[in-house]
Protein backbone atom coordinates (compact mmCIF):
# COMPACT_ATOMS: atom_id res chain seq x y z
CA UNK A 1 0.00 0.00 0.00
CA UNK A 2 1.51 3.10 -1.01
CA UNK A 3 1.30 6.28 1.31
CA UNK A 4 0.42 9.59 -0.31
CA UNK A 5 1.00 12.41 1.84
CA UNK A 6 -0.80 16.39 1.04
CA UNK A 7 0.37 18.94 2.29
CA UNK A 8 -1.25 22.74 2.12
CA UNK A 9 -1.53 25.69 4.16
CA UNK A 10 -3.27 24.56 6.92
CA UNK A 11 -4.41 21.27 6.24
CA UNK A 12 -7.75 21.68 5.07
CA UNK A 13 -7.95 22.94 1.42
CA UNK A 14 -6.98 19.65 0.20
CA UNK A 15 -9.70 17.70 1.57
CA UNK A 16 -11.88 17.53 -1.33
CA UNK A 17 -9.11 16.39 -2.97
CA UNK A 18 -8.21 13.81 -1.03
CA UNK A 19 -11.78 12.18 -0.99
CA UNK A 20 -11.32 12.65 -5.18
CA UNK A 21 -8.24 10.89 -5.32
CA UNK A 22 -9.53 8.05 -2.62
CA UNK A 23 -12.32 7.75 -5.47
CA UNK A 24 -10.02 7.54 -8.35
CA UNK A 25 -7.42 4.62 -6.98
CA UNK A 26 -10.67 2.70 -5.69
CA UNK A 27 -11.35 2.76 -9.32
CA UNK A 28 -8.23 2.19 -10.78
CA UNK A 29 -7.76 -0.58 -8.22
CA UNK A 30 -4.30 1.22 -7.00
CA UNK A 31 -3.70 0.51 -3.29
CA UNK A 32 -2.81 3.81 -1.48
CA UNK A 33 -3.47 5.95 1.31
CA UNK A 34 -4.54 9.49 1.33
CA UNK A 35 -4.05 11.67 3.40
CA UNK A 36 -3.85 16.13 4.04
CA UNK A 37 -2.20 18.16 6.91
CA UNK A 38 -0.60 21.57 6.94
CA UNK A 39 2.59 21.60 5.74
CA UNK A 40 3.86 22.83 9.14
CA UNK A 41 3.49 19.18 10.31
CA UNK A 42 5.69 18.07 7.64
CA UNK A 43 8.51 16.55 10.29
CA UNK A 44 5.69 14.27 11.32
CA UNK A 45 3.88 13.20 8.79
CA UNK A 46 6.36 13.21 5.76
CA UNK A 47 9.08 10.46 6.94
CA UNK A 48 6.34 7.83 6.20
CA UNK A 49 5.09 9.08 2.96
CA UNK A 50 6.35 7.21 0.01
CA UNK A 51 5.29 10.59 -1.99
CA UNK A 52 4.81 13.86 -0.60
CA UNK A 53 2.47 16.84 -3.09
CA UNK A 54 2.10 20.17 -2.05
CA UNK A 55 -0.78 22.25 -3.13
CA UNK A 56 -0.13 24.58 -5.66
CA UNK A 57 -0.93 27.84 -2.91
CA UNK A 58 2.31 26.31 -1.34
CA UNK A 59 4.62 25.82 -4.11
CA UNK A 60 7.10 28.15 -2.34
CA UNK A 61 7.41 26.21 0.17
CA UNK A 62 8.83 23.16 -2.71
CA UNK A 63 12.91 23.54 -1.66
CA UNK A 64 12.08 23.71 2.34
CA UNK A 65 9.98 20.53 2.08
CA UNK A 66 12.64 18.48 0.24
CA UNK A 67 15.72 20.40 2.67
CA UNK A 68 13.08 18.79 5.68
CA UNK A 69 12.75 15.27 3.96
CA UNK A 70 15.51 14.34 2.14
CA UNK A 71 14.95 11.54 -0.18
CA UNK A 72 11.55 11.91 -0.32
CA UNK A 73 9.56 12.32 -3.43
CA UNK A 74 8.28 15.92 -2.95
CA UNK A 75 6.37 17.31 -6.12
CA UNK A 76 3.52 20.22 -6.13
CA UNK A 77 0.09 19.17 -7.62
CA UNK A 78 -0.53 20.51 -11.00
CA UNK A 79 -2.63 23.68 -10.53
CA UNK A 80 -5.44 22.74 -13.39
CA UNK A 81 -5.53 19.38 -11.98
CA UNK A 82 -5.76 20.99 -8.59
CA UNK A 83 -8.58 23.44 -9.92
CA UNK A 84 -10.55 20.73 -11.55
CA UNK A 85 -10.27 18.50 -8.37
CA UNK A 86 -8.96 15.87 -11.19
CA UNK A 87 -8.12 13.02 -9.15
CA UNK A 88 -7.51 10.65 -11.65
CA UNK A 89 -4.60 12.96 -12.75
CA UNK A 90 -2.81 13.09 -9.77
CA UNK A 91 -3.11 9.71 -9.06
CA UNK A 92 -1.34 8.95 -12.82
CA UNK A 93 1.28 11.65 -11.69
CA UNK A 94 1.73 9.91 -8.67
CA UNK A 95 1.60 5.94 -9.93
CA UNK A 96 4.00 7.81 -12.83
CA UNK A 97 6.24 9.35 -10.18
CA UNK A 98 6.72 6.12 -7.56
CA UNK A 99 7.46 3.95 -11.16
CA UNK A 100 3.78 1.85 -10.40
Amino acid sequence: MRNIVLFCSAGMSTSVMVRKMEEAAKAMNYDCKVAAYSVSEATTYGPDADIILLGPQIRFNLNKVRGLLPGKIVEVIDMRAYGMLDGKSVINFVKQKLGD
